[in-house]
Parts: C-alpha cells; structure tokens; sequence
C-alpha cells in the first residue's frame, strides 16, 4: 500500500516544505534488497568494564565483513577533535582502502560486565559519543546478561537498567535508526551470529525497542557454522508450512522462507485457492487448500507431511470479527477465538504427536501488539493474539527436550489490504505513532520470521518479538 506522505517528504518539494513548516520527516528505511550488499562501512564497539562479549561480538563482525573500530571504553578509539581543537562528539573515521569518511552503520555496545548502577555511565560516555555520527538506517545494539541470571540484586538492578536506555535510544535517534537489547545467558556465547546478524541487517529495518533473550540451545547441543556455511541459504534442504499463505503477510513469508532455500508447503482455506497456487507455483512450493478450523484437518495436515516431515511451522492465519463485547455476537467470538488459537494447538498437537515436526523444528507464531496492549472493539481479537504468547511461553520448555523452539512475532502496523480498508484518519495514527513514523512492509514480518526459523537462533525461544517500528503504544 503506497503512503502518500512518505512519498512527499522525501521528494525534493515535499522536504523543502517539510522543513520550513517543521513537519516530520520519516526516513525512507533501508531493507534488504538481494542485489545489494547486505553489510557494509563500520561497526563502532563500546564496552562498560569488564566486557565478556568482544570476542564473540569480533568473530561476528569479522565473519560479515563489516570492519570494526573500538571506542576508548573499549580500549582504542577516542573522539576525534575538529580544527579548533575542540572534541566534535562525532566519529569520522577514514576507510582504510580509499581514505575516504567511511559511515557509521552501527553502534554495538557491551554491557556484560555492567554490575551495578554506578558503572551505567559507561554507556552514556559512549552513546555521547557516537550517536551523531550513525549513518541514517543505522543500528545500536547493546548487549547484556539476562538480570534473571545474575549473581545479586545490584548486578540484577544494572543489566535490567540496560532496556530503559536502549529503548529511550530507539526514539532518540529518529532517521530511521532501530535499536535492540540482546541478552545473552553465560554459556550461549557461541550461538551469537544469527541474532546479532539479524540485528545488524537491514532484513531488521522495522524492528526496534525489542528485548531478545539468547539461551543455551535447547537440549543442550549447540549447532556452530563455520566459514563453509551458506548465510544466505540457511534453510537449504528444509521444509516449511505457512498458514495463510494465499495473500499478504503469509506471501510474503512464504517468499522470504523460500528465497532462503526453503521447500514452502502454503495452506490456506478453499476459497482461496486460485491465489494460494498462484503464490505458490511462483515458488516452486506445494499448496494445500485446507480450512485450519475443520476438526479433521490436523490430522489430514500431518498425514500429507508425514511421509517427510516439517522443519519449520508458522501457524500465520487469522481472522477478525471486530466489535465491542457488548455488541458482538457468541458467534464472532467463538470464530476469532477457534481460528487464531485453538486452531494452534490442535495443528501443533497432531504434528507433535505424529513426530511430523522434527526435533530440531522451529514453530513461529503471529500475535498482535493488539494481544500486548489491547484495542477497543477487539476484545476476540486480543484475546487469541494474548493466547498466543501465552502459547509460546508455556510450550518452550516443553519442547525443549526436543530441540525445537517456539516464539511469536507481534506487528504492529503493517500495509496490507487490511489496513488500506481502515478510515484515512486510523491509518494514519497506525503509521505514525511509532519511532519509525511509518508503517511496516509485510516483508519485515517475513524476515523477522526468517530469523527466527534460521538453524543458527536455536538458542532463541519462548520468545514474542514486536515487528512495529518501536511503537508508542503497548509496552
């Protein structure tokens, strides 16, 4: 869906006219484009003291190719002074193969060591820093251990500290710049790069103000890539189920899933097969035209993948029935309620018990920031999207044992058909109350998605990531 005022603010009319009316200006995000060099120009590193992360945080940097340049909190770089001698706050460093100003593409700060409250200034000195100095569409990722694994209550207190600064940073840096909190637990050191990959691409361009946790892989195995592994086709030789995939949000993940080596099996209801195959065919995948709310057709799912198997499952379909709870019927509840849930947990109790969904597997499910803060008229709604999350966090450990993990994504705004039918005056609040000042593409859930069915985030579980451009409603 084309948003007419982005398109304006960003033609050389419409910033002149931006400017002088001090109207704001949503940065035109830099997504990922596979004719276009996923990482490039540099990653400044800063550290609070005693960092425990810069090793793994380097092996990363320099398995992308970016090149990285240490801050004095981290032992090398300080502040470059301008002419008159006086510290610019900026960082302006040359590449070292034209001598040119190279850009900033992000600021990765390691705040493992942080202990106590005192030793938080370390982040300001940084970010004081180098914030100015981020390229437009940059990244801030900050990592930490999770407070829940730390030894006493002032370490506790620090690295919980450690979510008010980097989401306070998402909206304080504007022009398109995300930021992210990644926690990583002792011991889940070497299970790094497919989130902090993630973090640092532009397949995150309208993630930001999230909170990831990276455990121990489930069941205890890790699963290392060395420099033979193919990060641009990380699901070579997987299969992967998208409900919903006919049209919208489910197409575009089915692409995503696809474009990284995945066998795509799409399953929407019957009505809508001629563009389920059409999405489909395009892929080279299988389409099952199935209604996910018939009683037999886990059953009938599992049957048609038992032969080989699943990989990954992403329980995407959805329906809504708005209305306020007095004035909705028995009837829309139950349906919104069947379909976006119940129907969930049937599906994933006939792959589990068949053994259809392999160990190892990944399910990702789509919730709702309206199943985080809630929506008027949407009571059925919220509900299922809130049961989702609750689904994910009360089958991670279950799954556990079998190496599979389970997390949910959660749009916000995002420009479908759907949200094209809504008033011009709700469409527009949905695209500028976040940091970003703009809606999302379906393909930003698709990548977030891809992420998170990647063989490499196996650490990553029991988890719901907002996909909404940090936005200012919901927590």
């Amino acid at each position: 869906m084309n948003d007419s005022y982005l398109n304006f603010v960003n033609s050389p009319l419409g910033a002149r006219v931006a400017r002088s009316l001090g109207l704001p200006k949503p940065e035109v995000l830099r997504r990922y484009r596979a004719d276009a060099p996923e990482f490039d120009g540099i990653v400044a590193v800063g550290a609070g003291p005693a960092p425990q992360l810069l090793d793994a945080l380097a092996d990363v940097v320099a398995h992308i190719g970016m090149t990285s340049v240490a801050h004095v909190s981290a032992g090398l770089w300080v502040p470059l002074a301008n002419r008159h001698g006086l510290m610019t706050g900026r960082f302006e460093p040359a590449d070292p193969a034209t001598g040119s100003q190279a850009r900033v593409r992000a600021l990765v700060f390691d705040a493992s060591g942080i202990e106590s409250s005192a030793q938080l200034e370390s982040l300001y000195t940084f970010f004081h820093d180098a914030l100015r100095s981020l390229d437009k569409c940059g990244r801030i990722v900050v990592l930490g251990r999770p407070p829940e694994a730390c030894a006493n209550p002032r370490q506790w207190t620090a690295q919980r500290a450690l979510e008010g600064v980097t989401r306070s940073l998402g909206k304080e840096a504007r022009r398109g710049i995300a930021a992210n909190l990644i926690y990583v637990s002792p011991g889940a050191e070497s299970g790094i790069e497919s989130t902090l990959r993630f973090f640092l691409s532009p397949r995150s361009a309208y993630v930001s103000g999230q909170v990831v946790r990276i455990g121990a892989a489930p069941g205890g195995i890790a699963q290392h890539f060395g420099q033979d592994f193919d990060w641009t086709q990380p699901l070579a030789g997987q299969r992967a189920v998208v409900t919903g995939a006919a049209r919208g949000i489910g197409a575009a993940i089915a692409n995503v899933l696809a474009a990284q080596g995945a066998h795509v099996i799409g399953i929407d209801i019957p009505s809508a097969t001629d563009a389920l195959d059409a999405t489909l065919r395009q892929l080279g995948g299988t389409a099952l035209a199935l209604d996910i709310a018939a009683p037999e057709t886990p059953a009938q799912i599992a049957a048609a993948l038992d032969e080989l198997g699943v990989d990954v499952f992403v329980h995407n379909a959805g329906i809504t029935k708005d209305k306020t709870i007095a004035k909705m019927t028995e009837a829309a509840w139950r349906s919104v309620i069947d379909i976006n849930l119940s129907a969930q947990e049937r599906i994933d109790d006939a792959l589990l018990e068949a053994g259809t969904l392999r160990d190892g597997g990944r399910i990702v499910c789509v919730s709702s920031i309206s199943g985080i803060a809630g929506n008027m008229g949407q009571t059925n709604y919220a509900a299922s999207k809130a049961g989702v999350i609750g689904r994910v966090q009360g089958m991670a450990p279950y799954l556990a044992a079998r190496r599979i993990t389970i997390n949910a994504v959660a749009p916000g705004f995002i420009e479908t058909q759907m949200t094209a039918k809504m008033p011009l005056a709700l469409r527009e609040a949905g695209r500028r109350m976040n940091s970003m000042s703009q809606g999302g593409q379906p393909a930003d859930v698709a990548q977030t998605i891809a992420w998170l069915a990647h063989p490499g985030s196996a650490g990553v579980t029991g988890q719901v990531v907002r996909v909404c451009g940090q936005s200012l409603i919901g927590a």
